[in-house]
């Protein structure tokens, strides 16, 4: 099920990344143990009485030298296009500004939920300064303060309830579904296009002409597959082209839906930094992951050619090491239907089931080889492990104390499962508890 979005909304110095961090909490200071991941994010999943969201950071967004009041006009407009519920965040000690204003002339236009933030209410006395606040249109006012942390359950209770009503997606289970997603102009309109064998989605060379996620249903070689086309910028023109960050909020949910996910490069541009950005989305989602270069009919190209792109995603997506890669071109179609069969084996390695026996022979065979080092004069005693979840295959290991499992001993586990079950193209979790 797709999880809502929620954006944070208003000018400069209301405290916007303040909210954003105390509404987030801990996820925000996540630290991948695998070096390549991008963490300049500007959503993060977030949580509020067993609701599961996507919170953006618009305080987090460049939009150049554009004019101050420009600015929150871009921000705002982005919010309105991309999120489910927008948080209009204002400063209570300055009282409602010019800019406030604006913004709020700007979210009049959206059919949208608004819930409004009066932040910087940092005490009972100050309560008097939210009501000129009502002025603004949007009902009542939630006192706020980024700085304690006070007031903001009744907001967030408030945004809960705004969210729109979702209706639970069949699944088929022989239904193979899968995304593609990457940077604006990479092609991944013309690859779904020779999936589907018809100009079913339309293609052209301007970066962002597909608007929304499209879900399409086709056969091949007997196996069923719905492709969802990761929407594109929703509008032409420079707020959306200064703001290639948000590209990444259109794959959100189509990652949600997916079986595996198509990473989706341009073989003439090579790697962006925004590329490993929407890349890191797909792994943190747990799906299975192809990196698929396209356009590489259009490269200049030697017997090794080939070799040295390999070895520079390898170092760039380092978190992506178990992706197959596969280099294509939609333009001449050469190779693209091969991907089907990558998709195929990546599909059932996400959803492989491994027997608790087998799995802990395996084990006790790696530890025996490679026995957990000691921390402080503690030695790691692992019992055994059993497999809890598919999609992604997700692993709990029973040891005597959590605490001391090292992250570069869990690698060493998990290389060992990859070594005798394969789990090419998906990731694999591991949970490390204490017996009880």
């Amino acid at each position: 099920m797709t999880k809502p979005i929620v954006a944070i909304v208003g000018r400069p110095n209301v405290g916007k990344s303040t909210i954003f961090n105390r509404i987030v909490g801990e996820r925000i200071s996540i630290v991948e143990d695998v070096p390549g991941v991008t963490r300049d994010r500007i959503y993060s999943p977030a949580e509020w009485l067993n609701h599961e969201f996507n919170l953006i950071d618009t305080g987090g967004i460049d939009i150049g030298d554009e004019p101050f009041l420009e600015q929150i006009r871009q921000q705002a407009e982005i919010a309105m296009d991309e999120a489910d519920v927008i948080i209009f965040l204002v400063n209570g000690r300055e009282g409602v500004t010019a800019a406030d204003e604006q913004v709020a002339k700007i979210l009049y236009r959206t059919k949208k939920p608004v819930v409004l933030g009066v932040n910087k209410i940092d005490n009972p006395d100050m309560q008097n300064m939210i009501y000129d606040f009502y002025s603004l249109g949007f009902g009542e006012p939630f006192p706020i303060s980024g700085s304690h942390g006070l007031g903001l359950g009744d907001l967030l209770d408030e945004v809960v309830r705004s969210f729109p009503e979702t209706e639970e997606e069949r699944i088929e289970d022989d239904v193979i579904r899968f995304s593609l997603i990457g940077r604006p102009n990479v092609g991944k309109s013309s690859l779904t296009n020779v999936f589907l064998g018809e100009e079913r989605v339309i293609v052209s060379d301007i970066a962002g002409t597909t608007r929304d996620a499209i879900d399409s249903d086709f056969v091949h070689d007997d196996q069923k597959y719905k492709v969802i086309d990761t929407a594109g910028m929703r509008k032409k023109g420079k707020v959306y082209e200064s703001t290639e960050k948000y590209s990444v909020l259109r794959a959100l949910r189509a990652i949600e839906r997916s079986d595996v996910v198509l990473v989706v490069l341009n073989g003439e541009e090579g790697i962006r930094e925004q590329d490993k950005r929407i890349a890191g989305y797909a792994h943190d989602a747990g799906r299975g992951v192809i990196i698929v270069v396209n356009k590489w009919d259009a490269v200049e190209k030697d017997e090794k050619t080939m070799n040295r792109m390999t070895e520079e995603i390898r170092k760039n997506f380092q978190f992506l090491d178990y992706a197959p890669i596969v280099f294509v071109s939609a333009k001449t179609k050469q190779r693209v239907l091969a991907i089907l069969e990558t998709v195929n084996m990546v599909s059932e390695n996400h959803a492989l089931r491994i027997q608790s026996s087998i799995l802990n022979e395996v084990i006790e065979d790696a530890v025996t080889r490679n026995p957990a080092p000691s921390d402080k004069g503690r030695k790691l005693r692992i019992y055994y492990m059993t497999q809890v979840q598919v999609k992604p295959p997700t692993f709990v290991v029973f040891v005597n104390d959590p605490e001391i499992m090292h992250f570069s001993y869990e690698r060493f586990l998990q290389n060992k499962l990859r070594e005798a079950f394969g789990f090419e193209g998906t990731p694999i979790r591991l949970i490390t508890r204490k017996r009880s």
